[in-house]
């Protein structure tokens, strides 16, 4: 997750023991959370800035064998970068930003 208005919301979808690990502050760095709702379904709150060297192959592994798929929000043709980051800045947007490169031989 990033931060921001919909950080307490995430602890709502999590069952009792579970665990949200949060890696950035996009949406804001300054969250609301009522401890109760931490400490009354026993989940645990992770940081996280780094992963293990098995990690991202794993990771890959799994989303070539369909296992996982990442969330898209929204897919833009290079050319069309501004855009796209204009619509980045707006924060209103879950999951993953694509662009896409011209094919080869074409700008």
């Amino acid at each position: 997750n990033v931060g921001g208005s919909g950080f307490p919301a995430l602890f709502n979808t999590l069952e009792r023991g579970g665990r949200l690990v949060t890696s950035g502050a996009i949406s804001g760095p300054l969250v609301e959370l009522d401890f109760r709702t931490l400490y009354l379904k026993d989940l645990t709150l992770l940081g996280s800035t780094a992963w293990d060297a098995p990690v991202m192959p794993n990771l890959i592994r799994y989303i070539e064998a369909g296992e996982i798929r990442p969330l898209i929000a929204q897919v833009f043709p290079m050319q069309q970068i501004a855009k796209a980051q204009t619509e980045f800045l707006k924060k209103k947007h879950v999951g993953k930003f694509v662009l896409v490169p011209p094919p080869l031989g074409r700008s």
